[in-house]
Formats: structure tokens, C-alpha cells, sequence
């Protein structure tokens, strides 16, 4: 049995954090354990306020899978502060973990900060020279990079400047891209660029699509699929979660957990 630790906050509306992500470790038949950053009071409205853990407290959490459980995977995301930050990256280390995907998790869909400012050095220094895929949408890359990102060379050149930080690859999500029709992520593993396109969905619904999208990476990888092959099937999986859609609640809903699942048992 494959196992994948998640290491992010907890959403109470249940479309991202670790519910997004134990969802899609659940569904992709991969044994899915947690270590709380954050409990957020959220809904589909916005997140209404947070509660951080302690470092010490995040950094116990991860010793108890360590020391008894281990990982094939680990995926980073909502860690808040920089002490939190420091503490994961330790334990990380410590384990000798190597297939770490982090999802650097600055802002949520309601445009709430998830990351304090003085944590962005903290995660370039200490996290990212870990991780084996880091995977921002362009207004996350835009802070980690220090540049504007408009058109597919602006992304090729963050792309480039986020391997030079230690990561060995590089996804840069384009659901924030401009055009209306497609969306195309870019992953880069420091000597070629490969593009994954997808029809884009004009809808409100897409509450956790970064969650859930990073959270699939780390469930392929965890079953021994390359970075390629993770992101393909991730990328599969996060388009049939937003075209399936649950309209939940009043605001940016949720996206459907279990739609690639009941989309392959159709095809077969």
C-alpha cells in the first residue's frame, strides 16, 4: 500500500486543504495521513479566520508518521509562517524524504493571504531546495520570482528562475492565463519544457483546484509514476473534478472529488 502525507491547513468548507487533498489521495487508491498547519473558519464565501499551529506542534505531527508510518510521498501546502516552514523542511530532511511536492499556497480563492509575507524567503530557502516538484499558479510564481508573468516566455523564464531556487521540477499552473479557451500548464525539469492543455471551464466552481491538482502529482508519484506521468493523469483528474460540477454554496464552490474515478469506471 502506497502512503502520501499531506503537511497544509485544515478548510472547514471542505473544498481544499488537507480534506481536498486526503479526497484525492482517497480516490486515486493511495493511503492518505495529514499533519495540520492552520485550521481556517471557511466556506465557499471566503475564509472568515485562521488559527496557526505551533511549529512544535506541526513538527510532532510529522515525527509520529516518521517514526511509524513513513511516506512514498509528501505534499506541502498552506504553512503560513516561516516557523512552520522551518520545521516541515527539518522533519523533511531528517527522513530523508525525497518525493516532496509543494504547493506554495499564498492566497485564497477569496483573496485572503494564506502566507505571511516574511514566510516567501523562508520557503525559497529552506523548502523549495527540497522538493522534487513545486507547483504555483502564475500569481504564486509572479512573488517567487520577483517577475511579471504575461506571455508563455514570461512563464518559461519563472520557470527557470524557480529551478535555479533547487526545485528538480517546475509546474506552473494557467489557470490564471488570459486566454479564454485553454489552459496550459508548463513543466520544466531544468532541461526541456512540456505543455499540458486543456479546454477551460467557465465557471465560479474551482475552490481547491490547486489543492487538489498538487495532491494527485503526489498520489502518482507515490505509486512510482514519473513527473510526466503524475502531472498528466493530475491534469486529467483536475479537469474532470471542474467540468463535474457540485454547485455547493453560495461563493467559489468546490470542485468533484470523485468525477475521474466514475469517468474511468465508465470507460471501462
Amino acid at each position: 500500500m502506497k502512503k502520501a502525507l499531506t503537511i497544509a491547513g485544515s478548510d472547514s468548507g471542505g473544498g481544499a486543504g488537507i480534506q481536498a487533498d486526503l479526497k484525492t489521495f482517497q480516490e486515486l487508491e493511495v493511503f492518505g495521513m495529514s499533519a495540520l498547519t492552520a485550521v481556517t473558519a471557511q466556506n465557499t464565501l471566503g475564509v472568515q479566520a485562521v488559527f496557526p499551529m505551533t511549529a512544535e506542534a506541526v513538527s510532532k505531527q510529522i515525527q509520529s508518521i516518521g517514526e511509524d508510518m513513513g511516506a512514498n510521498a509528501i505534499k506541502t501546502g498552506m504553512l503560513f509562517n516561516a516557523e512552520i516552514i522551518k520545521a516541515v523542511s527539518e522533519k523533511i530532511e531528517y527522513y530523508n524524504w525525497q518525493n516532496v511536492v509543494v504547493d506554495p499556497v499564498m492566497i485564497a480563492k477569496g483573496g485572503a493571504s494564506l502566507l505571511q509575507i516574511e514566510a516567501i524567503s523562508a520557503l525559497k530557502q529552506y523548502l523549495l531546495p527540497l522538493a522534487m516538484v513545486v507547483t504555483p499558479n502564475i500569481p504564486e510564481a509572479e512573488v517567487l520570482t520577483g517577475m511579471s508573468i504575461k506571455t508563455n516566455e514570461h512563464k518559461q523564464e519563472a520557470a527557470k528562475r524557480l529551478y535555479d531556487l533547487g526545485v528538480k521540477h517546475v509546474v506552473l499552473k494557467g489557470g490564471h492565463d488570459e486566454d479564454r479557451d485553454v489552459s496550459v500548464d508548463l513543466l520544466f525539469d531544468g532541461k526541456e519544457f512540456k505543455t499540458f492543455t486543456s479546454k477551460r471551464v467557465q465557471t465560479k466552481n474551482t475552490h481547491g483546484t490547486g489543492c487538489t491538482f498538487s495532491a494527485a502529482v503526489t498520489a502518482e508519484i507515490a505509486k512510482g509514476l514519473s513527473v510526466y506521468e503524475a502531472v498528466s493523469i493530475a491534469k486529467q483528474f483536475i479537469q474532470a473534478a471542474i467540468e463535474d460540477q457540485l454547485l455547493i454554496g453560495q461563493g467559489h464552490g468546490p470542485t468533484n472529488h470523485w468525477a475521474f474515478r466514475k469517468r474511468m469506471l465508465t470507460i471501462r
